[in-house]
């Protein structure tokens, strides 16, 4: 079922689906809630799926010129204030994770695990927040090669021919962000800070990387794992592990879901 909410005098768009404990499953930067519908489906036969578009994607509004993860928790927590949901499991692919991660910190008590797919506790790298910076510049003046050369990128290199048709659709979809929701998001995601110590606070936790994952450094994500004692499941694939691993990814995601 689609529905929305009213959120600083912006729509936040959201799915529910299925009955039981409840899953919120948070997508990635210019993605939305159509990532998650393989996935969703076969969560919502045990469990009730909630699915938010993020501020700026899909079918949710912008609010501001950043939209820090702080802030886009704020408004995952009024759509489940809405939905009277008061504890859930948490799945964040990507930029999804630093917001689930964020809503850990400000709403703990409302979070019984974490996932952190294709994703990170850490802050940007220096390196990272210059190409933010750069990208933003080129969305102002080029915004669809901008997209196209991104989405690709994404993907483990060996996979991207035989999955020319999935990649693009995802183009496709990443394409319907307007230029501001682009910026806003990308400016949340450079100026976020490392919330490694957050993620230990929560006892459920797992993350999933891509050994080929072309945006975050596998050996790096590996060692924040042992750092933080967080379980790990390694894919091999790149950073769209419900494109490239999708039976794989399922197979874990409904493993840790279990009560």
């Amino acid at each position: 079922m689609q529905n929305s909410i009213e959120f600083k005098n912006t729509k936040i768009h959201f799915t529910t689906e299925g009955k039981g404990s409840v899953i919120v499953l948070l997508h990635g930067f210019l993605e939305n809630f159509t990532m998650w519908n393989s996935i969703g489906r076969e969560l919502s036969k045990k469990h009730r799926v909630v699915s938010i578009d993020l501020l700026g994607h899909g079918k949710t509004g912008c609010i501001g010129y950043i939209h820090s993860m702080e802030e886009m928790a704020d408004a995952v927590k009024a759509v489940l204030k809405e939905l009277r949901i008061r504890r859930a499991i948490f799945i964040g692919h990507s930029m999804g994770g630093y917001v689930s991660l964020a809503f850990v910190e400000k709403y703990p008590k409302n979070v019984k695990g974490i996932c952190l797919m294709n994703s990170t506790a850490q802050a940007d790298s220096e390196e990272r927040k210059q190409l933010r910076i750069r990208a933003n510049e080129m969305a102002k003046e080029n915004f669809e090669t901008l997209i196209k050369m991104s989405i690709g990128n994404l993907f483990a290199e060996n996979m991207r021919v035989q999955l020319f048709n999935e990649i693009e659709k995802v183009r496709n979809e990443a394409l319907k962000i307007q230029v501001r929701g682009y910026i806003a998001a990308s400016e949340g995601m450079r100026l976020r800070k490392n919330r490694e110590a957050v993620l230990q606070t929560i006892d459920k936790r797992l993350m999933i990387v891509g050994k080929q994952d072309p945006i975050l450094n596998y050996k790096i994500v590996e060692n924040e794992a042992k750092r933080t004692n967080t379980s790990l499941i390694k894919l091999p694939n790149g950073h769209m592990s419900h494109i490239e691993a999708k039976d794989e990814l399922l197979k874990a995601l409904i493993e840790f879901v279990k009560p």
